[in-house]
């Protein structure tokens, strides 16, 4: 019987395995055990051998749906940065497009992501550096970056490529994201006052998108 379709039985780790796995699924649950691992050790603290024995598979069936360890990595990542996509949408989603809500929504769901899940926010920017060797995470990026591009061009009344909105895109980008790190690695704390994310980052909206930002390229 397979790693991914046995049932009924104990691993001998002791380990119930799963009701059922079809191909597909035991993928998912390798990625879920990775992800819960990452955030208890690091993307260097963890084994396989453990993400198998919580999926409650043997130590080979991994590789069956990863060639390595580095790949397994870059799963949990691309899967972190589909539910970051989805995440941003959803948040803009009520608000009109353009709107300084909307910006901040997405900024919001941002610093959410970073602050529920540290250690995968860290692993998915940990891997962004060399992403020409994966090219689905540097798609996965650009479409989270896009949904920023694409509500600025709607309040700034510009095409999505005019130099004033990658600009500005980046700017609210940098922001959003120094704030996510400076909140998770508790750097924060010493700035006197408490901090309002929200406030935080309709202040940056409008300072943004309802003055001139200047061109940074």
């Amino acid at each position: 019987m397979s790693d991914d379709t046995r049932q009924g039985t104990t691993t001998d780790t002791g380990v119930p395995p799963r009701a059922a796995y079809h191909h597909g699924d035991l993928r998912a649950q390798l990625i879920a055990a990775v992800r819960d691992l990452v955030e208890t050790h690091g993307p260097d603290g963890f084994s396989v051998a453990e993400a198998a024995r919580r999926a409650g598979v043997s130590s080979a069936a991994p590789y069956k749906h990863f060639k390595d360890r580095d790949e397994i990595l870059r799963g949990v990542a691309g899967e972190a940065m589909d539910r970051l996509h989805a995440a941003m949408a959803a948040a803009a989603d009520p608000h009109p497009t353009g709107s300084l809500e909307a910006v901040a929504a997405i900024g919001q769901a941002y610093v959410d992501f970073a602050k529920a899940q540290p250690g995968v926010f860290r692993l998915v920017f940990g891997l962004t550096e060399g992403h020409e060797n994966a090219p689905e995470l540097q798609q996965k990026g650009d479409n989270c970056f896009g949904l920023v591009i694409g509500q600025v061009a709607a309040a700034r009344d510009l095409p999505m490529d005019h130099p004033e909105v990658l600009s500005c895109a980046y700017i609210l980008w940098s922001c959003v994201h120094g704030h996510s790190f400076l909140s998770i690695d508790m750097k924060n704390k010493d700035v006197g006052t408490e901090i309002d994310d929200w406030a935080l980052l309709m202040r940056v909206s409008r300072a943004i998108l309802t003055g001139p930002a200047g061109n940074v390229t």
